[in-house]
C-alpha cells in the first residue's frame, strides 16, 4: 500500500481482481507462481505434467520432502500456506497434447475469477520450444496478450518477452530453426548432458517477468516488450519485434489485420500547443525586479555608433561626441555670465 501513497501506483488492491495462467511450474514458474502469490494476484491457474526431483533442490521453491509429488501438487500446497486469500486453480497435464490443448484454451478463455471470464495474462515459463508453440497458438486464436520467458541451457542467460497479438511479433514470426525446420528437440540432446541450471539466474529472470506483470496488469512503470539478460556481461539487451505479415500462423496474421483496422480507427492525436510561460517575479529585500526585454533597435540606440571592428571584436563602451557632451551637459547644468571669481566669491559667503 506504500506504493500507493508515494504515487506510483494508482490502486494496488485491484491486483486481487486479476488473473493469471502460469504455464510450467519449473525452475522460473515457481518462483513467478510464489512472487505472484506474495503481490496478492487474485487467482492462479498453473499447468504442469512434470514430478518434483531431488535433482530439482538446486533451484529455488522446491524441498527435498515434496520429491514425488506433481509439481503443481507441491506448488499448490505451498502457496495456500503463503497466502490463502488466492485462489488457486491446478491442471496436471502436458499442454501439447491434442486432448490437453483443448482444455487449455477454454481455461484460458473462462477460467478467470469470475467463472466464464478470460484470464487476464498467460505466463509462458517452460522450457521446451513445442510447448511454446503450443502456447503462442492459443493465444493468436484467443487474441490473448501472453508473456514468454526463458533461461539458456548454459545457465548464464535468459530473457522475458511480452507478446500481443496483432500488434507484436508472435513466437511463430521469426521462430528458431529447431521450430522452423521441423527438427525433433529430443535429437538435439547430447548423451549424458543435461541443461545446467542456477538459482540465481532462473530467479532473475522471474522477477524481472513479475515486475512487468505488475508494470502490465495495475498500469505503471513501461513495460518491457523484450527484455534479455546476460550473467556474464550483466547486460540487458532491450528491443521492439514487430509481427512478421508472412506468419506461418494464419491466427497470427487475422490478428495483424484486426490491430491495423483497429488503429486506423482511432482518432489522431494533435500535438499539444505549448502555453507561453508566464514569468513570476518574487519580492525581495532589496527591491531588485527583473523588467521585460528591450526590442533589438532600442538595444541598439542606447549601444552608440557601430564601429567596423574586426570580427569576434566588440565594444566595451563608446565616449558621447562634443554635441553630446555639450547637450548632456546643457540639461544637468544651468549656464551663467558670471566670471570664476564671482562664483568662487559667492560659495565662500554660503
Amino acid at each position: 500500500m506504500a506504493l500507493k501513497r508515494m504515487g506510483i501506483v494508482a490502486d494496488y488492491e485491484k491486483i486481487r481482481d486479476f488473473t493469471v495462467a502460469v504455464v510450467g511450474v519449473g525452475g522460473v514458474g515457481s518462483v513467478t507462481a510464489e512472487m505472484l502469490t506474495r503481490c496478492g494476484i487474485g487467482k492462479l491457474l498453473l499447468f504442469d505434467y512434470d514430478k518434483v526431483e531431488l535433482a530439482n533442490m538446486n533451484r529455488l521453491f522446491f524441498q527435498p520432502h515434496q520429491a514425488g509429488l506433481s509439481k503443481v501438487e507441491a506448488a499448490k500446497y505451498t502457496l495456500r500456506n503463503i497466502n490463502p486469500d488466492v485462489q488457486f486453480e491446478i491442471h496436471n497435464y502436458n499442454i501439447t497434447t491434442m486432448e490437453n490443448f483443448q482444455h487449455f484454451m477454454d481455461r484460458v478463455r473462462s477460467g478467470g475469477l469470475e467463472e466464464g471470464k478470460p484470464v487476464n495474462l498467460v505466463l509462458s515459463c517452460v522450457d521446451n520450444f513445442e510447448a511454446r508453440m503450443a502456447v503462442n497458438t492459443a493465444c493468436n486464436e484467443l487474441s490473448q496478450v501472453w508473456m514468454e520467458s526463458g533461461v539458456s541451457e548454459n545457465a548464464v542467460s535468459g530473457h522475458i518477452q511480452l507478446l500481443i497479438p496483432g500488434e507484436t511479433a508472435c513466437f511463430a514470426c521469426a521462430p528458431p530453426l529447431v521450430v522452423a525446420a521441423n527438427i525433433d528437440e529430443k535429437t538435439l540432446k547430447r548423451e549424458g548432458v543435461c541443461a545446467a541450471s542456477l538459482p540465481t539466474t532462473m530467479g532473475i529472470v522471474a522477477g524481472l517477468l513479475v515486475q512487468n506483470v505488475l508494470k502490465y496488469l495495475l498500469g505503471f512503470g513501461s513495460v518491457s516488450y523484450y527484455l534479455g539478460y546476460n550473467a556474464l556481461q550483466d547486460f540487458f539487451p532491450t528491443m521492439v519485434m514487430k509481427p512478421n505479415p508472412n506468419c506461418n500462423d494464419g491466427s497470427c496474421r487475422h490478428q495483424q489485420e484486426e490491430y491495423k483496422k483497429t488503429t486506423a480507427t482511432r482518432p489522431k492525436e494533435q500535438p499539444a500547443e505549448e502555453e507561453e510561460e508566464q514569468i513570476v517575479h518574487e519580492n525581495n529585500d532589496w527591491g531588485i525586479e527583473l523588467v521585460s526585454e528591450i526590442s533589438e533597435q532600442e538595444l541598439r540606440a542606447a549601444s552608440g555608433p557601430v564601429f567596423d571592428l574586426p570580427e569576434g571584436i566588440t565594444v566595451a563602451y563608446t565616449v558621447p561626441d562634443k554635441e553630446e557632451e555639450a547637450e548632456t551637459i546643457g540639461n544637468t547644468v544651468p549656464e551663467t555670465q558670471q566670471s570664476l571669481e564671482d562664483l568662487m566669491a559667492a560659495m565662500k559667503r554660503l
